[in-house]
């Protein structure tokens, strides 16, 4: 139960409430918005023309589709304050991109592999067995050790007359400030550390002479970027073949991981918990998948969801109201159109940068090695994220395969975040083909009719595993149990034409994990199983079968996907 939230996401609350959130939101989303634009085109080599019109860009990008995000358009929008902008996950090949072959290089890259953004939202039921967690995390992992170089090679990045130790200096006393903060202070203060770190080492720079405001006084008070789409590179050469396969890894990657920001943000969004209603987290996907194919059109890093900064602002301040959400998007668009501020920002020296990014580098590595730890580490798990990790970090500094193959093969393969996220995928796929243990599936129509298959399907997998006679009918009546509750129609008419059924049963140690898949349109199943009340005199329709089914079942996940009904039902049992 969450007490302290005043308005939920479907609940309206006062316009100067709506309004100072908002703004604070803003104020959150802008400063990390800028510095990673900054901080990618800086790396790239790219000039001032391209920062400017590439901060424009994602200002308004990232407006329109915060506002996007907060509404219910179609099969866009999740409905909840989502604020959306650049996100560090790309800062390393999108530097890669842009140094190799400029915007148009990078444009081309974001384009093309947004189709795997899209492909995953669409197929995400069935895509969830290969991007396991367990993947996701390593390559979170070494998307940090990737970036990693990268944030050094900022700490020295001064003007040739600055002091030898002005860099380092600059960038501890940063790092200091942000980590004091960041562990000992609490409440607004803690969620300000960032941008106070920042307001030190820029201060640090000052004492030291090595701040530079030309930027900020020469940018215009109101107006538009001049710069505009860069193109494509319509003649795709060993560059772009080399990074396309890492683009690919990282934006399914970022997918997944906008996946888990989704729920956080629905859980956090609700004052009583919830099941996960992942209709939204597709149409949230779809329009993260916006987000990325126009910054690809504009030649600018790919725009989606920052997740830890709209469940903090939702848990700081209590407000949740989707009405949030567009005053973020709103303040954003108006930003761009007003690029001193903007360009206040991007005068924050580059060591000062590179210690804010070390600090995000951190995170970035933690939630790797918590999203592998959710899912739960076993010997074998342990084995994957070792090796895999090990390849991927072995790699990324060397020019093993270059040296041997060469053209490029050599260079593709000498790239660690590919190699290390291959390695995840194929050993987890190893392990899932080579389950000893398969239960097999059956396919059938939802109906009832399909009982005594079910029936005689589940009793032989019982059989196999060597169940005693009591597991054996716990299993059989959760299963059937399951398929009634899917059956049950509200008004209790039969279905005329009822949809096809996919039924796989996964054994495990002393465990049967059962999966019904069908095209379905009913309440949650899983929240239905929440809601229900021991003490309710009156049984309304369906509500039986959700008893008998919480009584048999240790587990009842339901996922509603446009299209497709996933129920997955664990049953504990034992020879």
């Amino acid at each position: 139960m969450n007490e302290n939230l005043r308005y939920e996401a479907d609940e309206g609350c006062p316009y100067w409430v709506s309004l100072g959130v908002g703004l604070q939101g803003t104020v959150f989303a802008i400063a990390p918005l800028v510095l990673i634009v900054a901080i990618t085109a800086r790396a790239g080599g790219q000039d001032q023309v391209y920062i400017s019109w590439a901060v424009f860009a994602v200002l308004v990008i990232a407006g329109v589709l915060t506002a996007l995000q907060a509404s219910r358009f179609w099969r866009f929008g999740a409905g909840y304050v989502l604020i959306m902008g650049t996100t560090p996950n790309f800062v390393p090949i999108s530097v890669l991109a842009l140094t190799a072959g400029g915007p148009e290089l990078l444009a081309s890259l974001i384009v093309v592999s947004s189709l795997s953004y899209l492909a995953l939202a669409v197929w995400l039921p069935f895509l969830r067995r290969i991007i396991t967690p367990v993947v996701s995390g390593v390559v979170l992992m070494l998307i940090a050790a990737a970036v990693l170089p990268i944030a050094l090679d900022r700490v020295n990045e001064l003007p040739e007359a600055a002091p030898a130790a002005a860099g380092p200096t600059i960038a501890a006393i940063t790092l200091a400030v942000v980590v004091g903060l960041a562990l000992r202070a609490t409440g607004a203060l803690r969620l300000w550390s960032p941008i106070i770190g920042i307001g030190a080492g820029c201060l640090a720079a000052v004492l030291f002479g090595t701040y530079d405001v030309t930027p900020a006084a020469d940018a215009a008070w109101a107006g538009i970027s001049a710069g505009g789409f860069p193109g494509f590179d319509l003649t795709p050469g060993v560059d772009f073949w080399a990074l396309l396969p890492v683009f690919i890894v990282v934006t399914l990657v970022g997918g997944i991981k906008n996946i888990g920001d989704n729920v956080a943000i629905q859980q956090a969004s609700r004052r009583v918990p919830h099941a996960t209603e992942f209709r939204r987290v597709q149409s949230s996907l779809n329009t993260n998948w916006l987000g990325i194919v126009t910054s690809g059109i504009a030649g600018t890093p790919p725009t989606t969801v920052y997740s830890s900064t709209s469940v903090s602002l939702v848990n700081l301040t209590g407000v949740a109201s989707r009405s949030v959400g567009y005053v973020i998007g709103g303040s954003l668009i108006l930003l761009a159109l007003f690029p001193k501020l903007p360009a206040v920002l991007l005068t924050i020296p580059s060591p000062v940068v590179g210690a804010y990014l070390l600090v995000a580098i951190g995170f970035l590595f933690v939630e790797g090695i918590r999203t592998v730890v959710q899912a739960g580490l076993d010997s074998q798990k342990v084995i994957v994220v070792g090796i895999s990790f090990s390849l991927g970090a072995g790699l990324e500094q060397q020019t093993i395969f270059a040296d041997l193959l060469g053209g490029p093969w050599g260079g593709l393969l000498d790239n660690g975040m590919l190699v290390g996220a291959l390695a995840a995928i194929l050993m987890t796929l190893f392990l899932d083909l080579t389950n000893t243990r398969r239960g097999g599936r059956l396919q059938a129509r939802l109906d009832t009719s399909a009982l005594p298959d079910i029936h005689k399907f589940v009793g032989e997998l019982a059989r196999r595993l060597g169940w005693n006679e009591s597991s054996t009918a716990r299993l059989l009546a959760a299963s059937e149990e399951t398929l009634m509750s899917l059956v049950q129609r509200g008004d209790g008419e039969p279905v005329d034409d009822p949809p096809r059924l996919m039924l796989v049963a996964r054994p495990g140690t002393g465990v049967v994990e059962l999966e019904f898949m069908a095209v379905f349109d009913e309440q949650n199943l899983e929240q239905r199983l929440a809601n229900l009340s021991e003490e309710t005199e009156g049984l309304e329709e369906g509500e039986v079968s959700l008893r008998l089914l919480r009584h048999y079942a240790s587990s009842v996940q339901h996922q509603k996907y446009y299209g497709l009904d996933i129920v997955t039902v664990q049953v504990k049992g034992s020879p």
